[in-house]
């Protein structure tokens, strides 16, 4: 997988509204952020471009709209920041990250119940793969 652009926070709430509602334009990104964010119009119009630049986002011009659409896969993006994430706190390991949570009683019962779940689900697949 090619390395992916580095995004900010900040372009990363733009990123979720392309993802989400792409194409989408100008306006309609502007608009949808401006109920969630302080940022002014010309802010949001400068993530935009950025993100453009970043090749993170693509566009056409429809007439004398903009429309974006996105270069970058959302759970490419999610997963390259994830294995970041491991490899600076946690030596590259799910487990030893997971261990810590649990360690440090930061994961309730209901994520806890969540987590098993998800592990038998996959657990399952797996034998009837095998198969």
């Amino acid at each position: 997988m090619a390395k992916l652009p580095q995004i900010s926070e900040a372009e990363f709430e733009v990123m979720k509204i392309v993802w989400k509602h792409a194409p989408i334009s100008t306006n309609e990104i502007t608009d949808k952020l401006l109920k969630t964010t302080n940022w002014s119009p010309k802010t949001i119009q400068t993530l935009i471009k950025r993100l453009v630049t970043k090749g993170a986002l693509t566009y056409e011009k429809q007439s004398r709209v903009f429309v974006y659409t996105p270069v970058v896969k959302e759970n490419e993006y999610v997963g390259q920041e994830s294995n970041s994430f491991l490899n600076r706190f946690y030596n590259g390991t799910l487990t030893a990250m997971v261990s810590s949570y649990i360690e440090n009683d930061k994961l309730s019962d209901t994520e806890i119940d969540a987590l098993r779940t998800l592990l038998a689900q996959k657990s399952t697949k797996g034998e009837n793969s095998r198969g």
